[in-house]
């Protein structure tokens, strides 16, 4: 894979290009905007297509290009089915959450008004954190993940790809808003449906023989039933990737975009369903490449298949179609992020108002996206990055949306529940080298733990993360009934 596909000069004109067609449509087709609700959440009138055309396109950037592939050269078929229930869940979920919360804040804007109403200052400020921390996280993935790309495919050095990528959204998503992203959105939806579907024809045509059977042949492991990484990492997807998009505010900004309640229970299932069947897709490509060979760079598993003796004409729609991701994904982040800063900034800062927090979230966002310039440049692994993200929000996600429910909860025990949760998944959570973590190998000797524990410290920070919450207010109310 170190062979270069395009000169370096071709691959940046091309990305200019790119760029500069998302900009030309999204300025063309974007309104003054009169208010800040116009630019969390535009006129509130979208219909099914274009909502499930957004959610579908933000929610799959170029790390669909990463990350379920190389989910699944260790985790096999679980980690596949895992990675695609995760993503289509949250849509599922906010199918029952969304009309509710619409009905409560029917000019709402974010999740985020909920927690406070609900919980209190404190425990918004907690989550507007662990909500920030996982945008920025995923806005660095995105940008490391077509960084990476770049450089494979015309050895573009990272930081050159990260700058361009950034500045051409800034250049459209700060100035139009939601509206913006929801205008290219529908077509880097176009551009996402036409390359998915060459994808399967160019890969299942260079394989003579069945794709299942040729993973069977070679990698049985990984499709077998008795695997028992096949569950854990399954498991382990599906709880880090559901509880993560719950929190994700470019989705609250579109339920509360919908025209109506009916528009949005259908493009939420549309969504789910799109979004299941290609991460499923992607996901089971890295099988394929595994089984062709084991040798396979987990994060490059699909390229070593689209790209082997691919003509010129395929390389330009792979990159067309990362950039396109990434550009959906990133202009949503951008808006998602200085909305929360617009919604939130007057409860934590109340001297900040009107068109001076407006002012004041694109500056933030400008110092944010020089901070992921910086990082992406560096090119940490983009799975590890979105599992630490993850973990964050896996903490705090039982807590937030059990409370829409038990209105018993206080601020204090939601505030115990979601750090008794975070701290604890922290100290099993591995590093980078997935063989110890804070607790293991560290804290206490490695030999301390049994095989299970070591091999699936993963697994284990997760379901850790999510637990803890729940055993803190069964211990609670356990006490309070023993009063």
């Amino acid at each position: 894979m170190e062979q270069t596909y395009l000169s370096l000069h071709s691959a940046l004109l091309l990305i200019i290009i790119v760029g500069l067609f998302f900009i030309l449509i999204g300025y063309l087709n974007t309104k003054e905007l009169t208010n800040n609700s116009n630019y969390i959440v535009g006129d509130r009138r979208e219909n099914t297509f274009s909502l499930t055309a957004s959610l579908v396109a933000s929610a799959l950037g170029a790390w669909i290009l990463f990350g379920p592939a190389s989910a699944s050269t260790w985790g096999g078929i679980g980690a596949v089915f895992g990675y695609a229930l995760g993503t289509a869940t949250p849509m599922l979920l906010l199918y029952n959450f969304g009309p509710k919360i619409r009905k409560e804040f029917p000019n709402g804007l974010s999740l985020t008004e909920f927690i406070k109403k609900r919980f209190g200052i404190s425990i918004l400020k907690i989550s507007l954190f662990l909500i920030l921390f996982y945008l920025t996280i995923f806005l660095i993935a995105e940008v490391t993940a077509i960084a990476f790309l770049l450089n494979l495919i015309a050895q573009i050095p990272l930081w050159i790809t990260s700058g361009i990528t950034l500045i051409i959204c800034l250049l459209y998503v700060l100035k139009g808003g939601f509206k913006m992203s929801i205008i290219t959105d529908k077509y880097q939806f176009g551009f996402l449906v036409i390359i998915i579907f060459l994808s399967l024809v160019l890969i299942l045509g260079k394989i003579e023989v069945s794709s299942f059977e040729l993973i069977k042949k070679n990698l049985p492991n990984l499709i077998d039933k008795n695997y028992l990484t096949n569950y854990t990492a399954g498991l382990t997807f599906f709880i880090a990737v559901a509880a993560t998009n719950l929190f994700h505010q470019g989705n609250w900004q579109r339920v509360f975009s919908a025209k109506d309640n009916k528009t949005l229970k259908l493009s939420l299932i549309y969504s789910s369903i799109i979004l299941f069947l290609i991460v499923l897709w992607m996901g089971y490509t890295g099988l394929i490449s595994y089984s062709l060979n084991s040798k396979v760079i987990p994060d490059l598993a699909f390229f070593y298949l689209i790209l082997d003796k691919s003509n010129f004409l395929t390389i330009i729609a792979v990159l067309i179609l990362a950039m396109s991701l990434t550009l959906s994904t990133i202009d949503t982040l951008i808006n998602a992020i200085s909305s929360l800063i617009i919604t939130d900034g007057k409860f934590i800062n109340k001297t900040l108002k009107g068109t001076k927090i407006k002012t004041k979230a694109k500056i933030i966002v400008l110092f944010l996206c020089l901070l992921v310039f910086v990082l992406a440049s560096k090119g940490y692994s983009i799975l590890y990055l979105f599992l630490l993200a993850d973990l964050l929000c896996c903490a705090a996600v039982f807590t937030v949306f059990y409370g829409f429910y038990n209105k018993k909860i206080d601020t204090k025990l939601a505030t115990c529940a979601i750090f008794a949760g975070l701290i604890c998944g922290l100290l099993f959570f591995p590093s980078q080298n997935f063989q110890s973590s804070i607790l293991v190998g560290n804290l206490v000797s490695i030999e301390k733990f049994g095989s299970f524990i070591i091999t699936n410290l993963l697994f284990i920070s997760f379901i850790v993360s999510l637990t803890i919450p729940m055993l803190t207010f069964l211990i609670y109310s356990l006490r309070n009934s023993l009063r």
